[in-house]
């Protein structure tokens, strides 16, 4: 049998097949570190989205750990209502919109506060109207998140293509944190009852893992598939040319017409 896969044929055979191997093995490690990403994911939400909230001052968001994405802050200050920002582009039920970027002044420097989504307005070039940022002292609770990749998209002043950090300080014209905060609650100081409007809530975070570790197990159970079928065929090949292999099949003998024995 080996000098049956030594041919040029079944070489060629079995090197496609181990190309296919390789490929399908890579494509499920890709598939089952998605998965990793996810799982590491569900467990930051699961960890801090319901937490009780710390002091911003307790947490180091310079750098911003990834481990610590979604903790539940609270700290207070004061908001700049005249640099909101929009940014463009963001889902929230179906539907496209914008979410409100706002700084606010901390003790401890600038942090962006993404208040809330927007829809769109009745065209592109027109921004939606926002309940403003509130004016004075006010006591906020959120969920901490890293800042989103430049887009570089050359947009209007007053817009981003993003949460990019370095992006909305470069409008602001001062430094930032090196997190946003998502805002759950906002209150002015020594006033919890009083009401303030503010743009629709943020969705909660998706934990759902997804199908990746399935379709990892199907590439990895597919890869030694082709090698299988070579193997398997250059086998079948090489019995039939063994002595008392098995023999060719014979013709079908032709069938016979009624007329033509009679013309016989």
């Amino acid at each position: 049998m080996l000098r049956t896969l030594l041919t040029r044929r079944w070489l060629t055979a079995l090197a496609l097949a181990l190309v296919f191997a390789v490929v399908a093995v890579l494509l499920g490690n890709w598939q089952f570190s998605r998965h990793q990403d996810k799982v590491a994911a569900r467990d930051r939400v699961e960890a801090h989205y319901g937490a009780d909230p710390v002091p911003l001052a307790e947490v180091t968001t310079d750098p911003f750990s990834p481990a610590d994405e979604w903790i539940r802050v609270t700290t207070s200050g004061a908001y700049v209502p005249q640099d909101q920002l929009f940014v463009r582009n963001r889902p929230h039920e179906g539907t496209f919109g914008y979410e409100v970027l706002v700084p606010l002044e901390t003790p401890g420097g600038t942090l962006a506060v993404n208040r809330g989504w927007v829809a769109n307005a009745e065209d592109a070039s027109t921004l939606p109207e926002v309940p403003p940022a509130p004016e004075g002292q006010v006591e906020v609770t959120g969920w901490l998140r890293p800042g989103e990749q430049d887009l570089g998209r050359d947009l209007p002043d007053g817009q981003l293509a993003s949460i990019n950090l370095a992006g909305a300080a470069e409008q602001w014209e001062r430094p930032v944190l090196g997190a946003y905060l998502v805002l759950e609650t906002e209150q002015y100081a020594g006033e919890p009852g009083r009401e303030i409007p503010r743009p629709t809530p943020l969705a909660a975070p998706r934990t759902a893992l997804g199908s990746h570790f399935a379709y990892s197990l199907q590439w990895w159970l597919t890869s030694p598939v082709g090698l299988i079928l070579v193997l398997v065929m250059a086998r079948r090949e090489w019995r039939e040319g063994q002595p008392g292999g098995a023999a060719p099949r014979a013709a079908r003998p032709q069938k016979v017409r009624i007329w033509d024995e009679e013309d016989g």
